[in-house]
């Protein structure tokens, strides 16, 4: 699998529309950012934000804008049996939207995914195979988790907690409260934190932290940020609040960390 073009958080204006009836003519990831309405077999579906969809390079391709406009990430891949094999193996649906639990860790791979495609600097074809990888297991990942969460539908209370589990590790800069939470798992506020407590042995808040925390990390070692931009990137409405909770949680400040590394 070999990406060919590639490209990080485009914008289309409330006309745009692609239309290729043919197919591509190769492979085509889209991580949907906005609502959008997708031909599929000739029927216009409704698609919401936070969805992906690979294209096969004949499969006839038309989606367009449903409101003000689109915006996604994409790439173009050329592939062969293998790698199709590896997308069933995945369980990656093909063809076809699928509709994602959060969907922000996604688009940060593509970011990077997109500078090393373009960079001249050493390694990075390495590493862009490597995001590459990562991207389709994330995928894989959150994909399996909403299939779980189907199978026994949408009350059951383990698959809800799974999905609000990953959407809190997938999405750590969201504004998450307890009780935002709560109400979408259908649950009083005691009631969730305990569930939560009880099926990952961790609380809800103690998740929300760690998820930030966890990025806060990533991008301290695999960024030059500023410590003021990654505490907004991870979700902090201060960077002095960032600073504080870092060195509570790991006994460094975020600057001391970074040089550590």
């Amino acid at each position: 699998m070999k990406i060919g073009s590639i490209g990080y958080e485009h914008i289309h204006g409330p006309e745009f529309v692609m239309d290729r009836p043919s197919g591509a003519g190769a492979g085509l990831f889209l991580l949907i950012k906005s609502d959008a309405c997708f031909t599929v077999d000739g029927m216009d579906i409704d698609v919401d934000k936070g969805s992906f969809v690979i294209f096969l390079r004949d499969t006839p391709i038309k989606y367009r804008a449903k409101s003000d406009k689109y915006i996604d990430d994409w790439f173009y891949f050329e592939y062969d049996d293998n790698d199709i094999s590896r997308f069933e193996a995945l369980g990656l649906p093909l063809d076809t939207p699928y509709a994602l639990t959060g969907i922000g860790e996604l688009s940060q791979i593509f970011r990077m995914l997109t500078y090393e495609h373009f960079s001249a600097e050493e390694y990075s074809h390495e590493l862009e195979k490597a995001l590459l990888d990562c991207l389709l297991l994330k995928t894989a990942r959150l994909v399996s988790a909403g299939k779980a969460a189907q199978i026994s539908g949408q009350t059951d209370k383990a698959g809800v907690l799974t999905g609000i589990r990953t959407k809190i590790y997938s999405v750590p800069e969201a504004e998450l409260s307890i009780d935002t939470l709560a109400k979408e798992a259908g649950m009083s506020r005691s009631g969730f934190q305990h569930s939560y407590k009880k099926m990952f042995g961790v609380s809800p808040i103690g998740d929300i932290i760690a998820s930030r925390l966890e990025r806060a990390r990533r991008l301290l070692t695999g960024t030059s940020l500023s410590v003021e931009e990654i505490s907004h990137r991870c979700g902090y409405k201060s960077s002095y609040s960032f600073m504080r909770q870092f060195r509570n949680k790991t006994g460094k400040t975020p600057t001391e960390y970074r040089r550590e590394k």
